[in-house]
């Protein structure tokens, strides 16, 4: 890793998760999956990265942890900041991105949710 490497200008460290996205932008519709979360973007493995610039409209469904009702689909908008295109054998290919927060409702759903991810990451680690 860089100086320069996307990791390293993280303003928040990321959290591991694995669910499903759907992005959209113009005529574009990709569905990929998020390989990692924070406050303020995600990572979107994808082997068909979208330029950087690109503003798209996300979807996503946390799941739900343990004693939760059902989840509830987020919708935000965000920007890819960085992508893959041009790197050779990229051993994860995939865009960073960048939310764009409109809707304070939206942006404290986002915010309890990753508390909640990070919340279940320590607890782990505590009882390994």
């Amino acid at each position: 890793m860089t100086a320069d490497s996307p990791a390293n200008r993280r303003a928040e460290p990321r959290l591991p998760v694995h669910f499903e996205v759907d992005c959209t932008s113009g005529d574009t519709f990709l569905f990929a999956h998020i390989t990692d979360i924070s406050s303020m973007g995600i990572f979107i493995s994808t082997d068909k990265p979208l330029p950087v610039g690109t503003v798209l409209q996300l979807g996503f469904t946390p799941r739900a942890g343990a004693g939760e009702g059902a989840p509830q689909r987020l919708e935000l908008t965000g920007e890819v900041v960085w992508n893959t295109t041009g790197q050779v054998a990229p051993d994860k290919p995939g865009m960073g991105v960048r939310f764009h927060h409109a809707a304070p409702k939206t942006r404290s759903r986002l915010l309890e949710f990753v508390r909640a991810i990070a919340y279940l990451d320590v607890t782990t680690d505590i009882k390994s």
